[in-house]
């Protein structure tokens, strides 16, 4: 489809998930962007409406702006689909697999991308003692990171450096989340890789001066993250991890733009997670990547636009 076919967008955010505030932010920047680009732009927010109250006749294209749960798990997508209306970033089934760590690291073992060790529990399944015994069986070392299976943003991480911790921690995530994911904790640099339409963009360092880049880190400007564009690696290293990033946009069938983020230790890359829809903020990583290599915000929110469908 061309930019003619895409005269009235209407760019989908807020939401329900604990990341609407940035949603919120990502749409309302994403907005600006369009209209200067010559769009006729109106919003929606899912929060507020029912998705089949969207107005099929005023709207040529969706632009998604939703981060988390019901919009980036395949959720809103699927009501995209239903009303064939093309959408951005990547399909339904993508999306569930990228947003489920469980799924996604299982589709990465299997691709030969390496990522942390780990294991699963469910919160019916949960026992205090079966957790440390699992930790000797699969030879998981402390640090362990503790994870909810389908959030985004960091949200429900927590980095447990004893036992103590770790049954403090579980017994307090299992109050609010099914399934939890037990990862060993890896140290070293911290590198997140933009992909756009299959393509690698680049590869930024992230020093947070907190303990890992949470919540505060990614979305305060007073948490005061260090980014590093490009990313302080070899000329090999940094396109070996480009490779990575674009291999796992591949096999998990991404469509658009997707960020994976990794940490470089000991000569290697472990894939942490990929991110379907990657924040689109002032403090967001894309757009920094983007910039770097030439491409404005207004250019690379079109360029999003532009690579619109159904039946992803």
């Amino acid at each position: 489809m061309n930019k003619k076919k895409f005269k009235n967008v209407l760019v989908v955010l807020g939401g329900t998930s604990g990341e609407r505030a940035v949603s919120l932010e990502s749409g309302k920047a994403c907005i600006n962007a369009l209209k200067k680009r010559g769009y006729k732009v109106s919003s929606f927010d899912p929060k507020k409406n029912n998705f089949n109250l969207i107005n099929k006749k005023n709207t040529d294209v969706i632009f998604n702006a939703l981060h988390g749960k019901d919009g980036e798990d395949g959720v809103a997508q699927s009501y995209f689909e239903y009303l064939k209306i093309p959408y951005t970033h990547s399909g339904v089934i993508s999306s569930f697999k990228a947003m489920n760590k469980l799924i996604s690291k299982k589709i990465f073992i299997k691709n030969k991308i390496k990522t942390p060790k780990f294991f699963a529990i469910k919160k019916s399944e949960y026992k205090k003692n079966s957790v440390q015994k699992i930790i000797k069986i699969k030879k998981i070392n402390y640090p362990i990171v503790l994870k909810p299976i389908n959030e985004g943003s960091s949200l429900g991480v927590e980095i447990c450096k004893n036992k103590k911790k770790l049954s403090k921690s579980t017994n307090w995530l299992f109050k609010k989340y099914d399934e939890l994911i037990f990862e060993e904790y890896i140290g070293g640099q911290e590198v997140q890789v933009a992909i756009i339409n299959g393509s690698p963009l680049g590869a930024i360092e992230l020093i947070p001066k907190r303990s890992f880049y949470d919540y505060k880190a990614k979305y305060t400007k007073t948490a005061k993250t260090k980014h590093v564009m490009p990313a302080r690696l070899s000329k090999k290293k940094y396109n070996e991890v480009m490779q990575i990033a674009k291999k796992t946009h591949l096999v998990l069938n991404c469509r658009g733009v997707t960020r994976s983020d990794f940490k470089y230790f000991k000569n290697k890359f472990y894939l942490l997670e990929i991110n379907t829809q990657p924040g689109m903020t002032s403090l967001s990583l894309v757009p920094e990547i983007a910039n770097y290599k030439g491409l404005n915000f207004e250019n690379l929110v079109e360029k999003i636009l532009l690579d619109a469908s159904t039946n992803k």
